[in-house]
């Protein structure tokens, strides 16, 4: 047998649906919830909200007694920030459903302010704000990308602010919601977007400031992260002194407002062409000086003796030359006769010490198988001895 609702033969009732509805949502129990008030209407007895993510578009109804909203510290109003327990709670007649706030706390700006510092301590743990990942902005970007608020006043203090001083300056804007459920996505989007295209050289978030919780997407983490890939540099412009938001640390550069992006982006045309006229006054200048001074140095060696009248330089070296070769001379004759005159003295020196010379003199030199005779009784009757006089050598038998 077939069940209700499983056919067209047995459908079920509308309130058979409704009452199944509310048997199971009642088994959900309690459930903590963060969001923001987005209406608040008011009653004797029930007060009505609607509770909007923070991040994505998504609403829930609520309700909660009267008397408790009011007992709540600081007041609850729309914008208000807060954290509650809920019970889902389906209304059978009308088949809507709601949820009944069982306990309701504002989040306070300190509590806020303390999940930021939190997040930040995380993200730099990380690296995310090293001045190392910093790019360079471009001198003068072919084209810049803007993201902003629509039709903003942001928008236009970045665009004019620019164009007054580079009129050239190519803009691709994307207008998205710069605050509430949709600005950290449609935000996010728009510069994945402009990253995207090849000639956008620098992307400029511009918002012109606002209240703290109103800036709460420029610190929302998948934002940063989105950031943080970025090849493009990232200027932020949110425009807010005191309690800076997250983008401001991740962002290559951050202009204090929308305007000083303006002057960061581009240079001033006519300072630069006031640059540029001074750069060559000056280098006229320098040119000039240099010149005059290598006049004065030409004209100086000019002067010398030795280009006024380089005849008489080289005929001050033949000169000297002259000098120095005949010095030369005298010093090798000299030294020649004296080297010649000492050779004549040792020459008769050994002369006169000579064998040669003794035997001039008459005296003769007997061997006896080549031995030198001193004594007479070294020879016997008819040893043979050769005779050495100054003419020459005589053989003998001794008788």
């Amino acid at each position: 047998m077939e069940k209700p609702g499983t056919s067209p033969e047995l459908p079920f009732a509308v309130h058979q649906v409704s009452s199944l509805m509310s048997d199971y949502i009642a088994r959900l129990g309690n459930t903590w919830v963060e969001g923001q008030i987005s209406e608040i209407r008011e009653t004797r007895a029930l007060t009505y909200m609607k509770l909007r993510d923070i991040e994505r578009d998504a609403t829930l109804s609520i309700y909660m007694q009267t008397d408790a909203v009011r007992q709540i510290s600081p007041a609850i109003e729309q914008g208000s920030r807060i954290v509650m327990q809920a019970k889902a709670d389906w209304w059978p007649k009308k088949g809507t459903l709601q949820f009944k706030v069982l306990q309701l706390r504002a989040v306070g700006l300190g509590e806020l302010m303390a999940r930021l510092e939190a997040l930040r301590n995380i993200l730099a743990a990380e690296g995310l704000f090293d001045p190392e990942r910093k790019k360079p902005i471009p001198f003068l970007p072919r084209r810049v990308g803007l993201v902003c608020g629509q039709n903003s006043d942001a928008m236009f203090d970045v665009v004019e602010n620019a164009k007054r001083r580079w009129p050239d300056v190519e803009f691709v804007i994307r207008e998205v919601a710069v605050q509430g459920a949709n600005a950290v996505r449609q935000v996010s989007n728009a510069i994945s977007e402009l990253d995207a295209i090849d000639d956008v050289e620098v992307i400029v978030v511009a918002r012109g400031g606002g209240a703290f919780e109103d800036l709460l997407p420029f610190s929302d983490e998948s934002l940063i992260r989105v950031v943080a890939q970025c090849l493009t540099p990232i200027v932020a412009a949110i425009g807010h002194e005191e309690d800076r938001p997250l983008i401001d640390y991740v962002a290559d550069y951050r202009a204090s407002t929308p305007t000083d992006a303006a002057r960061r982006i581009v240079p001033d045309v006519v300072q630069e062409l006031a640059e540029l006229r001074n750069i060559r006054t000056r280098a006229w200048q320098i040119a000039t000086t240099r010149i005059t001074l290598a006049e004065q140095a030409i004209s100086t060696l000019r002067a010398r003796p030795a280009l006024a009248h380089p005849s008489e330089l080289i005929d001050q070296r033949i000169s000297d030359l002259s000098t120095r070769r005949a010095a030369m001379y005298n010093r090798v004759d000299s030294a020649v006769a004296l080297e010649t005159s000492k050779l004549k003295g040792f020459a008769a020196t050994l002369r006169a010490l000579s064998p040669q010379g003794t035997l001039e003199r008459g005296y003769a030199i007997v061997r006896k198988n080549g031995v030198i005779i001193r004594e007479p009784s070294e020879v016997t009757s008819r040893d043979n001895v050769v005779i050495r006089i100054a003419g020459g050598e005589i053989a003998a038998t001794i008788d």
